[in-house]
Parts: structure tokens; sequence; C-alpha cells
């Protein structure tokens, strides 16, 4: 098998209850973002679906979405070249965040009424119980619900659709950020800072916290985008 296929059937898990065109296309963009794929590399739609013994719909649905994200880049002729992502564009996204995420929060800090806040402490106290004794799916899972349950309570659907349109890029830099044990729990320290922050009403510290946390998972990422020789 070809070493860039054999790449994408790693990061393919078909044990997910989803439909295949999806599994597909989480495979290509986590191979992609994770630089498994260099940049400049082409993919050839024949050749995956040979490999990869699946039809060429799933390959081609996967290709259209890359493009619409600018992870590869549809060339005349039906021949598809990876753009792939930086450690620039990782520093670039982390800084879009910074600001998108101190401002959704301190909007849903405002906004939140007690049982918001009980809500939330309850995601927190059921993270903290289950972080050495759930799959490590689930604990992922529960960190986004974490941000999810922010955006939801921020009131601001223009913001929510910016995050959205970054999230091809931030749940594999979640799910990098995190592999780590360690780095969960020290997480886990970090939504509890801005937790009580949030209750405290307090808007400084939300902000400082906020781009410390999120400096926190950059420089993880930015040590495992090395250790895959991006640049």
């Amino acid at each position: 098998m070809d070493g860039i296929v054999k790449a994408v059937a790693n990061n393919l898990d078909l044990k997910q209850n989803k439909p295949l065109k999806e599994l597909v296309l989480e495979a290509f963009r986590k191979t992609i973002i994770l630089g498994e794929i260099p940049a400049g590399s082409r993919i050839n739609e024949k050749k995956f679906a040979e490999e990869l013994n699946v039809s060429r719909t799933p390959i081609r649905y996967a290709i259209q979405r890359l493009a619409a994200e600018n992870l590869v880049e549809s060339m005349p002729g039906a021949s598809t070249i990876v753009k792939g992502i930086t450690i620039k564009d990782a520093y670039e996204i982390y800084d879009i965040r910074k600001e998108l995420d101190t401002l959704a929060t301190r909007k849903a800090m405002a906004r939140m009424s007690e049982d918001d806040f009980e809500t939330l402490k309850n995601l927190l106290e059921r993270t903290q119980a289950e972080l050495g004794q759930v799959p490590d799916t689930t604990v992922v899972e529960y960190f986004s619900d974490f941000n999810q349950f922010i955006y939801q309570h921020c009131d601001m659907p223009h913001l929510v659709t910016i995050v959205f349109k970054l999230q091809a890029y931030l749940v594999y830099f979640r799910d990098i950020a995190i592999t780590s044990r360690e780095r969960r729990a020290l997480a886990l320290q970090e939504h509890w800072r801005i937790y009580q922050a949030m209750v405290n009403h307090d808007e400084v510290q939300i902000n400082l916290i906020i781009r410390e946390h999120l400096g926190q998972s950059l420089q993880f990422i930015i040590k495992e985008m090395r250790a895959h020789d991006l640049d």
C-alpha cells in the first residue's frame, strides 16, 4: 500500500457509527492537518478508492469538502493537490480563537442563569470524576461540551459561525492538545479557572486565563507539528 494511502488508512476509524463518507473525510482531514500527507502531494481518487477498498463516491465527497476547507486544491484535469497546514497557520488560528473565545465567554457569563452555572459546574465535575476512567474519546467530548456550552450561551450567532468555519482545524488541534493525559489534567484545571472567573464575573481574569489556556494548548500542538516536520 502506498505510504500516503497507508497514512489515511491508519486514521480511518470504521468503528464509529457514522456514514462512510464522513469517516473518509475525517481520516483525510486528520492526516493532512497532522502533516502525514505532505503539502504538494497529489491525491489520486482512483488509487485511494482501490487501495482503501471503497467506492470513489466517499473519496470524491472528501476531496470536495477538503477543497471547501482550503486544505486541498483541485487543479485542472481532475488532479488534487494537498495544501496542508503550517505552524504559521496554527499561530494565526489560535490568535483568532483567543479573541473569539474571550469575547464569547464574557458574553455568556453575562447571560447565564444560576441554573446554567450549575450545569456547567456539573459538566466539569463529571469530567474530573471520569478523567482517567472512561475512553479517551468520551473525555475529549466533555472538553468540547464545555466550549459548546459557552458558544450556545453567548448569544452571538455570527461569532459562532466564524468558529464553525474554523472547526475543521480546531477539532484536530483539540485532539492533538489533549492526547496527553497530563495535558488533559492541566486543561481541566484551566477550565475550572475559567468557570470560577465566570462565576465571579471577573472579565480581567477571563481574558488572562483563556489566553493562557489557549497558549498552553498551542505550544503543545506546535511541538507535535514539529515532530511531524511541519514548518
